[in-house]
């Protein structure tokens, strides 16, 4: 069992263990991405909750994942309205 002085809950948190830490994954998926500044947040947030869903909040964070998605989707859909 780890113990609680070997988790970096700041920098390395176990709900982002792997081999890509997920902030460089959301950096990388929007480099060069020419989409408005809260899109990008809503599809970044997603991402974030789809990563850790299986190490911290299960069902929460994919309901969390959703919402972002849902909300994505309605400022896509009212920006091409016009």
């Amino acid at each position: 069992m780890v113990s609680l002085d070997a988790i970096d809950a700041v920098n390395h948190p176990p709900h982002y263990q792997s081999n890509i830490e997920c902030i460089d994954a959301m950096e990388a998926m929007a480099e060069g991405c020419d989409i408005p500044s809260h899109q990008a947040y809503c599809w970044q947030n997603c991402f974030k909750y789809l990563w850790r869903w299986p190490y911290k909040n299960g069902v929460e964070d994919l309901k969390k994942a959703r919402w972002y998605l849902d909300r994505l989707i309605q400022r896509i859909e009212e920006d091409s309205l016009g």
